[in-house]
């Protein structure tokens, strides 16, 4: 590996590690992240290495990693019982949280949008309040799910890099 190839390859791993930080920290965008450092790798290598089929494969995988988080959420607050006013307070949270919260925000916005929108449908506080658990809890897997997904973008480009 020559010079140049190495300074790329050690500032695309300190991109991919930004967006690992993503998954803790949600207003980085993460996979999406991850896949922009193997892409300025491909193209800076002109796609020697990484080709152009391994990027289309990550692209592929951030965009899943993307849907399965967000999904998370919805399916969490499902699997405990939230009406469709809890799933419409989910997403109201999330666009709310962003946009008055930043990070801490995209994460407690979904949580009290389910829990508000529930009672606002008429559920009870207790049931509410379970299906705003249910909210953070399918974060939660969401969130262990990216956690997987990122870490195998990772091993999969630096695989193809040494030994592709």
């Amino acid at each position: 590996m020559e010079v140049w190839d190495s300074a790329i390859f050690v500032i695309s791993l300190i991109i991919m590690m930004m967006g690992m930080a993503g998954i803790i920290v949600p207003i980085i965008p993460s996979t999406p992240l991850i896949w922009v450092g193997a892409f300025i790798y491909a193209i800076s290598t002109h796609f020697e290495k990484v080709t152009w089929l391994m990027v289309l494969l990550l692209a592929l995988m951030a965009i899943f990693s993307v849907v399965l988080e967000n999904l998370g959420n919805v399916y969490g607050a499902k699997k405990f019982g939230a009406t469709r006013w809890g799933i419409i307070g989910s997403f109201v949270g999330t666009g709310a949280g962003f946009f008055m919260g930043g990070p801490v925000g995209l994460i407690l916005g979904p949580i009290v949008g389910t829990i508000v929108f529930e009672l606002i449908g008429g559920k009870g506080y207790r049931g509410a309040l379970k299906s705003g658990v249910g909210n953070f809890v399918g974060f939660l897997g969401g969130s262990l799910l990216k956690l997987l997904i990122g870490l195998a973008m990772i091993s999969l480009f630096v695989w193809k890099v040494f030994f592709g």
